[in-house]
């Protein structure tokens, strides 16, 4: 049983106390928000204590989750790691490289564990694909195509829409095609209401030759959370919110030449309706067995700035206007 405390409780972070009230081998021991009205909310429905800060909190908990602003990630997750806490910290795990970098380090030296809530990792459809990947039952990863987009969330204040959906897909691309040598993108701001950009395109090109298209934006009414994968057997198309996950494939029956309108084609489609599971829950319990058993959570710190530093090289190729590689 691991003492665990969640610091914020904003829309991420009320989960997070959810979640951690229903996995048996957690013991939330509270939370930590400046927002008193909010934080007493959270802790009579739970039945928890709510702590003043970092501080007051440490020496009663194992370890903690981060749900705070990004700007504030580094501040909150280098006091808990130099105590000693295991953290498990939202993305992107923060804002600035050098200071990720501290971060992945002082965790290493004080071998603990440092994940970085890189959700889609842990939802069902990712883990099939990355398997049937791994197993080579598509054939060969050529192409990645990537749709994340939504209206604008009311919680998002202190980054853009890159770092704050975009990061998802450059995560999962580099997760299912290997490491990214350069990347290409422009960005735009649309709306007035915020500060940062709302809609970008991404492209990323992978060391082994494959290359990925990421859409991201805040301002699409209807919300879509999907990639695509062409591959050397099978076209796939992956729903996160569904979970499910399809694959098509086809070919031509005997061709008449003089009628190429009515052409008669094969299909073949296969679709896969996993077994639902919050993928936060995976996250979490995924971060606990980590503690438990001593190895490296599905989503670490160094996964977590690698995304980072490639996120940050989007950024730089918009500003010159050509495409950045990644050191």
């Amino acid at each position: 049983m691991l003492n665990v405390g969640v610091i914020g409780t904003g829309g991420m972070g009320k989960n997070h106390v959810r979640v951690c009230s229903e996995i048996e081998d957690v013991k939330l021991v509270g939370i930590v928000d400046k927002n008193r009205k909010v934080a007493e909310s959270i802790a009579n429905k739970f039945d928890i204590e709510i702590f003043s800060s970092c501080k007051e909190i440490s020496p009663e908990i194992d370890a903690a989750i981060i749900a705070t602003p990004t700007a504030t990630h580094y501040g909150v997750a280098m006091e808990l790691l130099y105590n000693g806490k295991h953290v498990l910290v939202e993305k992107p795990i923060c804002v600035n490289i050098e200071r990720a970098q501290k971060l992945v380090t002082m965790a290493e030296v004080n071998n603990l564990v440092l994940a970085v809530g890189h959700i889609e990792r842990h939802n069902p459809a990712t883990k099939f694909v990355k398997d049937s990947i791994t197993q080579r039952k598509f054939g060969d990863l050529i192409t990645l195509t990537a749709k994340r987009v939504s209206n604008l969330p009311g919680r998002i204040r202190d980054v853009g829409v890159l770092l704050d959906l975009g990061i998802h897909d450059i995560d999962i691309m580099r997760f299912l095609a290997g490491e990214v040598q350069s990347v290409y993108a422009k960005t735009g701001r649309f709306s007035e209401t915020i500060d940062y950009e709302d809609h970008a395109i991404i492209v990323l090109h992978f060391e082994n030759n494959i290359c990925g298209v990421i859409e991201i934006n805040w301002l699409t009414p209807m919300k879509i959370r999907k990639m695509f994968l062409t591959c050397s057997k099978v076209s796939v198309e992956v729903d996160y919110i569904e979970q499910s996950v399809t694959t098509s494939s086809s070919k031509f029956n005997l061709i008449d030449e003089t009628n190429l309108y009515d052409v008669p084609i094969q299909y073949n489609v296969n679709q896969v309706m996993l077994e639902k599971v919050e993928p936060l829950k995976n996250e979490i319990t995924d971060f606990i067995e980590s503690i438990q058993k001593g190895r490296k959570p599905l989503a670490s710190g160094e996964d977590g700035l690698i995304a980072l530093k490639i996120a940050d090289a989007a950024c730089s190729s918009n500003l010159i206007g050509r495409e950045v590689s990644i050191i």
